[in-house]
C-alpha cells in the first residue's frame, strides 16, 4: 500500500513538472500552434497514472473484502475453540471424579486383600528374604559356573514376592527350595569339568578344572580365581608355595581318588592373601640396597668364618702331631716354638723364658686373624639395620607430608624398609657374633696349648739345670 502511494505521488509531481514546463512553451509558442511530441507523452503519462491508480484501488478493495471474510473465520475458529476447552474442561472434571472414585475402590480392595491375606504377608517378606540371600551366596559361589541361569530366577521371584499382591506357585516355592538344597549338595562334591580359563599370561582357552566344592578350582597343578563380576576364571599370577601345590597337582593327576589337598574354607580369600604375600626374595628387596649391603657383609662374615675354622682345625691338626712328635719339628706354631728353644736352649733361664714368650707372642696373631673382623660386622650389621629403619621412617614420614595418612600403601613401602633392614641387621649380627666366639674359642684353645708347651719347655729347662748344679 505504501509503495503505491509512493509511486503516486512521484507520478503527480512528474506531471505536475511537466505541466509547468508546457505552460512555460505556450507563452513562447502561437495560439493556433499544434500539439508537440512531448505533450502528447504527457497525456499518455496522465493515462497510465489514471488507469494505475484504479488498478491500486481495486487490489486494495479486494484485500479489505478477504480480510474481512478471514476475521469472520477466525471469529467463527475462536467459538470453536472455547466449546472445545468447556467440553474438554467437562471431560476433566468427569475423570477426575473417575479417579478419585476408583482409588477410593482401590484402597477398600487393598484392604480387603491385605485383610484375607494374613499370614500370608509374613510368607512373602520370608520368601523374598531367603531368595534375595540365596541370591547374595550364588553370586559369588563356584556353582555359579554350572548353573548360571539360577540368579536371574531368583533376582525375578525375589522382585515378584516384595510386590505382594501375586501369589507364588508351589512350583516357584519348589524350586527356590530347589536351588538351596542343590547348593548344599555340590558343596560336597568334586566335579571336573571343561571351563574357559585365563591364563596368567593374559591367554584364553578351554582346559579342565576341577571344583572341590565351594572352596577351590585347580587346574593343571595350579590353583584358580573365580571373578562373579565377570564369570570368569582366572589363573592366580603367582601361586603359593609348593607344599599347598601338592595337592593340587596329585588332584589333577587323580580326581576320582583320595588324595591329601589344602583346603580353603573362606572360599579363596586366605589364598588370595597368601599369594598377595611377598616371598623372600620380595622381603629381602624391600630392604633396599642398605638391605643388600647388609646381606653381603653376612655372606663375607661367614666366609671368613668358616675359612678361618678350617684353618684352625688344620693347625689343631698339626699341634697335636707336633706334641706327639716333639723331636719331628715341623712347619706349625709349636714347631716354631720347638725350633725357637733348640736355638736358645743354652741359655740362662729368664732369657729361655723370655724367648719362649716371645714365640708364642708371634704365634697368637696369625691365630688370631679374622676375628677382629668378625666382630666389627657382628657389631656394624645392626646399626646398618638401625641406618635403614631411620630410612625408611623418613621415606614414610614424606610420603606423609606429600599424600596424607589415608592411604596406607603409600607408606608401606618406607614402613617395610624400616623393618626389614632391622631385621636383616639382626639376622647377620647374632649368627656373626656366633661365629665370633665359635672361631674365638678355637683360637683361644691352640693358643693356650702353645702356652702350655711353651711353659712346660721352660719348666723342663729349670728343671735340668737344677740337675746338674746338684751334680756338680
Amino acid at each position: 500500500m505504501k509503495k503505491t502511494l509512493y509511486t503516486l505521488g512521484c507520478l503527480l509531481l512528474v506531471v505536475f513538472l511537466a505541466n509547468v514546463s508546457l505552460a512555460q512553451e505556450n507563452t513562447k509558442q502561437p495560439v493556433n500552434a499544434k500539439p508537440s511530441q512531448n505533450e502528447r507523452l504527457m497525456d499518455e503519462l496522465l493515462e497510465s497514472v489514471r488507469t494505475g491508480a484504479g488498478r491500486d484501488q481495486q487490489t486494495n478493495t479486494r484485500r479489505i473484502e478477504e480480510f474481512r471474510r478471514e476475521k469472520s473465520r477466525q471469529q467463527q475458529l475462536y467459538k470453536t475453540l472455547k466449546d472445545e476447552e468447556k467440553q474438554q474442561e467437562n471431560i476433566s472434571i468427569q475423570r477426575e471424579k473417575k479417579f478419585e472414585e476408583n482409588e477410593l475402590l482401590i484402597n477398600g480392595l487393598q484392604d480387603r486383600l491385605s485383610e484375607r491375606l494374613g499370614a500370608l504377608k509374613e510368607l512373602f517378606g520370608v520368601l523374598q528374604q531367603v531368595s534375595s540371600d540365596a541370591q547374595g551366596q550364588f553370586y559369588a559361589s563356584l556353582t555359579e559356573l554350572q548353573y548360571p541361569e539360577r540368579s536371574d530366577y531368583l533376582s525375578k521371584f525375589s522382585d515378584k514376592m516384595g510386590q505382594t499382591t501375586v501369589l507364588p506357585s508351589i512350583e516357584e516355592i519348589e524350586r527356590l527350595w530347589f536351588e538351596l538344597q542343590r547348593e548344599m549338595t555340590e558343596s560336597a562334591k568334586v566335579i571336573q569339568r571343561t571351563q574357559n580359563v585365563v591364563t596368567s599370561e593374559g591367554e584364553e582357552r578351554q582346559q579342565a578344572v576341577i571344583r572341590v566344592g565351594n572352596f577351590n578350582i585347580v587346574s593343571e597343578g595350579r590353583y584358580l580365581q573365580f571373578i562373579p563380576e565377570t564369570g570368569r576364571v582366572l589363573e592366580y599370577a603367582r601361586q603359593p608355595s609348593a607344599r599347598y601345590l601338592e595337592g593340587a597337582e596329585m588332584l589333577t593327576e587323580n580326581p576320582s581318588g583320595v588324595v591329601p589337598f589344602t583346603v580353603d574354607p573362606t572360599r579363596g580369600q586366605l589364598l588370595s592373601l597368601m599369594v598377595a604375600a611377598p616371598n623372600l626374595k620380595e622381603r629381602v628387596a624391600q630392604g633396599g640396597v642398605i638391605g643388600y649391603v647388609i646381606l653381603s657383609l653376612g655372606f663375607v662374615a661367614l666366609c671368613v668364618a668358616i675359612a678361618r675354622l678350617v684353618h684352625l682345625f688344620f693347625i689343631n691338626k698339626k699341634v697335636q702331631a707336633q706334641i706327639r712328635q716333639p723331636d719331628n719339628i715341623q712347619d706349625n706354631p709349636l714347631g716354631r716354638i720347638l725350633d725357637e728353644y733348640a736355638s736358645h736352649k743354652d741359655r740362662d733361664l729368664e732369657t729361655l723364658e723370655l724367648k719362649m714368650g716371645e714365640a708364642v707372642m708371634r704365634e697368637v696373631p696369625r691365630i688370631n686373624l679374622g676375628l677382629s673382623f668378625l666382630k666389627i660386622i657382628a657389631a656394624v650389621a645392626p646399626l646398618m639395620g638401625l641406618l635403614g629403619t631411620v630410612t625408611g621412617m623418613i621415606i614414610t614420614f614424606q610420603a606423609i607430608v606429600l599424600f596424607g595418612a589415608g592411604d596406607p600403601k603409600m607408606m608401606a613401602g618406607g614402613i617395610s624398609q624400616a623393618l626389614v633392614t632391622t631385621v636383616l641387621g639382626l639376622t647377620v649380627a647374632i649368627p656373626t657374633l656366633l661365629l665370633h666366639n665359635f672361631v674365638q674359642t678355637r683360637a683361644k684353645a691352640i693358643t693356650n696349648v702353645l702356652e702350655q708347651e711353651a711353659v712346660a719347655i721352660v719348666a723342663r729347662q729349670a728343671e735340668k739345670q737344677a740337675n746338674k748344679g746338684k751334680v756338680a
